[in-house]
């Protein structure tokens, strides 16, 4: 390789001081709101699957 292409190629991959990225916190706290999604979703489905939406007829006698 010639020293043009190593330095073409040293200026492309260079990273930017000026450039903000999320790194790795960004990306442990959108996994945890996944998670925390994910598990409230999951409660939510298992108490719902408890509660019986069956209507009981309403007496005439209460009046």
């Amino acid at each position: 390789m010639s020293s043009a292409a190593v330095h073409t190629a040293t200026t492309l991959l260079a990273l930017d001081n000026n450039k903000v990225t999320p790194g790795v916190l960004g990306f442990v706290v959108f996994a945890a709101l996944g998670v925390g999604t994910w598990w409230i979703l999951k409660a939510m489905n298992r108490s719902l699957g408890r509660v019986n939406f069956t209507e009981q007829p309403e007496d005439d006698d209460k009046q």
